[in-house]
């Protein structure tokens, strides 16, 4: 497939974490996204990132990249908090009772589960299931139930693998709440209104600029809406086949500098 020239139509780009920018069980980063990120910056393109994760849980070589790049513009929490410099620029917490409502529901089927803010973990329990799926991000989760009664949560992980998903979707918990799986042992709840595109449009609004000025790259599930709704959505190799058939175009995988080789067909590197 023959990939246009975007030069002049993209004026920003964001970046899935997990699978995208890096291999999250090898803790691999290519070497070729730190010379990418800088390139757009040297093009007056501003790189950001649009994660399903908390900013309390970045990889270490994300945080590294974030900092050497000088990189300011986060949609996070799967569009649940966006933030530009020190500046909070949308975020949509879950309503109390909501949570409350969910948690009886899953302990009353022994069901752990974690709750997520913009500045920790918080666990129901730590077991095999939860470590399996909570190790990978970060291991310094502590536990609180009752957390979401003094903070902010803008989402849920309940632990439990497909076999239980249909007990989940016909319990009634799920009413004004989006359920994604992102790991074999857990998926994310929040608002059903909530998607990286919706955070995405809170950051562009910011800078007075369209969805057609913007290019996301993705691998996942989460990155759907993300990927529909933006002006150029960029599957990786490794992506979900789902996310690969709606995007605009699809790249090399992530070990074979997938979205280094993008940016500079595309036209938005030197």
């Amino acid at each position: 497939m023959t990939i246009p020239n975007y030069r002049d139509q993209i004026k920003i780009v964001f970046f899935d974490i997990d699978e995208t920018l890096i291999v999250k069980d090898k803790d691999y980063l290519p070497a070729s996204v730190l010379p990418a990120i800088r390139g757009l910056k040297a093009n007056g393109i501003i790189p950001a990132i649009a994660t399903g994760r908390t900013p309390f849980s970045f990889p270490p070589k994300i945080k590294a990249l974030v900092a050497e790049a000088e990189m300011d513009m986060f949609v996070t929490m799967n569009g649940q908090y966006v933030r530009y410099q020190d500046q909070v620029l949308a975020q949509h917490p879950i309503a109390p009772a909501k949570i409350q409502r969910v948690v009886d529901f899953l302990a009353a089927h022994n069901i752990d589960y974690a709750f997520v803010s913009d500045e920790c973990i918080c666990v129901s329990a730590v077991n095999d299931k939860v470590r399996s799926a909570m190790d990978p991000l970060r291991t310094d989760y502590h536990i609180d139930k009752d957390y979401f009664t003094k903070h902010d949560v803008f989402q849920i992980l309940p632990f439990y693998d497909q076999s239980q998903d249909e007990l989940i979707a016909r319990s009634g918990i799920l009413d004004g709440l989006k359920v994604v799986r992102w790991h074999e042992n857990s998926v994310d709840l929040f608002d059903q209104q909530g998607s990286k595109a919706r955070g995405i449009e809170s950051a562009i609004r910011h800078f007075g600029l369209t969805m057609d000025n913007v290019m996301a790259f993705g691998d996942g599930l989460n990155d759907v809406e993300m990927l529909s709704t933006v002006g150029v959505g960029v599957a990786m190799g490794n992506a979900h086949e789902q996310l690969k058939a709606l995007a605009t175009h699809v790249t090399d995988h992530i070990e074979q500098d997938g979205i280094y080789n993008f940016l500079k067909k595309a036209g938005l590197l030197d």
